[in-house]
């Protein structure tokens, strides 16, 4: 997302109609006023970044977004980060940073329509396909409304990465190309196995609405991939106020607040959604089984304000203090350190104040924040991270380089950068450092 985005984040909506508003409150509202201060966190330096990408005609319109870490089992040294990179389609790195292999986004159905957009990715392990067990990158092509699926194979000939989506996988939320053209289309992404059954879902939520769809992967003749819708959930687009009235967050007309930043808990099938000015919410990666719970706010929620459609921007009123203290809008990437007794945490890409939140995993601890941190510049050339909009963790050894493991994260404004060209990358940087800065 943008700043202008961030600021239109303050402000009311006067199209936004009153949804549910009933749904569980906050585990800690803590008020806007006591908002922690940025320079108080722990300042953690990055090891490495990824090579530089440019969201311009030159660049390839290419634009660095989400990361997720896949681990090389035989040869944890030899793992891999796929990161996707929009219209410039997905990129895939070594633990060293550097490029191993970039693949294209689709072209446009036409030449009147969307081109290819790749938004988020995650991993599925060990799907059954064409008889033998295998792991897959997931990406959400937010520019045809579909998902696409990559086979990992570390030592194929020609990249790690091989295309198997099925051809005939249908639109996530579309039901034509007019209305994929509007790009109300698939957006943030996780991906969830069922232990129970064994099936794999992924979880896709929609660019600009609040909906979120559970689809059941689904493999197809000749090793190919697809995927079947089995219900939907819509979060709140308008929250009830203590004093009676609504409040919604501001976009442009007929904009609801949409979700992007999604992780679910593979040991007790708890899905994390962050709502971008809204906060994180809880609820079961099945989509059924009770309300869902913000376990946390952004501190500009319930912020009013006022849409202006010559400066698109939004131009906030005052702050009645009803929104949290951790996060600033957006809240992006969400991410799992998970540890082997249970415990761990649940990050948060805070992007208004470049910084990151960690709450506890543990469900029956009441998600409860446990601290923060910001990735900040290691020295000239290599630098923190800004407006982060995606982030993956993974605690475990992956050899000499990050025996602790890895966090990786995007940064929106890659320094020292070429002039004017939005400059984008991805961060790499030591789990055991951040993790022991969390426990300090």
């Amino acid at each position: 997302m943008t700043r202008s985005t961030i600021v239109r984040a303050l402000a009311l909506t006067a199209t936004s109609a009153l949804a549910t508003a009933t749904l569980a409150a906050p585990a800690h509202p803590h008020a806007h006023p006591h908002a922690h201060a940025v320079i108080d966190l722990p300042a953690i330096t990055p090891r490495a970044e990824t090579q530089v990408l440019h969201d311009d005609e030159a660049g390839g319109n290419a634009d660095a977004d989400d990361p997720a870490i896949w681990r090389n089992t035989a040869a944890p040294g030899r793992s891999l980060v796929i990161g996707t990179a929009k219209e410039g389609g997905l990129r895939v790195y070594d633990l060293k940073a550097r490029t191993l292999q970039s693949l294209s986004a689709p072209p446009a159905a036409g030449p009147d329509d969307a081109p290819g957009r790749f938004n988020n990715v995650d991993l599925v392990h060990g799907l059954r396909l064409s008889s033998v067990r295998t792991d897959l990158a997931v990406v959400s092509d937010r520019g045809h409304d579909r998902l696409r699926f990559y086979r990992i194979d570390r030592d194929r000939v020609g990249g790690p990465l091989t295309d198997v989506t099925d051809p005939a996988a249908p639109p996530v939320f579309s039901k034509n190309q007019d209305e994929i053209n509007d790009q109300r289309t698939a957006y943030g992404l996780a991906t969830w196995t069922d232990p129970s059954s064994g099936t794999s879902f992924a979880l896709v939520s929609r660019r600009e609405r609040t909906s979120i769809a559970l689809l059941e992967l689904r493999p197809t003749k000749g090793g190919k991939i697809t995927y079947q819708t089995v219900r939907t959930l819509d979060l709140p687009s308008a929250f009830r106020l203590p004093n009676g009235t609504s409040w919604s967050p501001c976009g442009e007309p007929g904009e609801l607040p949409q979700v992007e930043g999604m992780v679910v808990d593979p040991a007790n099938g708890t899905l994390y959604a962050g709502q971008e000015n809204v906060g994180i919410w809880r609820l079961r990666a099945d989509l059924t089984g009770g309300r869902p719970k913000l376990i946390d706010k952004v501190r500009e929620y319930e912020v009013p304000g006022l849409y202006d459609e010559e400066t698109e921007e939004c131009t906030p009123g005052d702050d009645p203090g009803y929104g949290g203290s951790e996060l600033s809008a957006d809240v992006e990437g969400l991410t799992l350190v998970t540890e082997s007794h249970g415990g761990g945490y649940l990050l948060a890409s805070s992007q208004g104040d470049n910084t990151f939140a960690a709450y506890e995993r543990q469900v029956k601890d009441g998600n409860a924040y446990e601290g923060g941190f910001r990735v900040a510049p290691a020295n000239s050339r290599l630098d923190g991270s800004e407006e982060c909009d995606g982030a993956a963790a993974l605690n475990a050894p992956l050899g000499s380089r990050y025996p602790n493991g890895l966090l990786v994260v995007q940064d929106g404004h890659d320094a020292p950068g070429e002039g004017d060209r939005p400059a984008t990358n991805f961060k790499f940087v030591d789990l055991g450092t951040v993790m022991n800065a969390l426990r300090d």
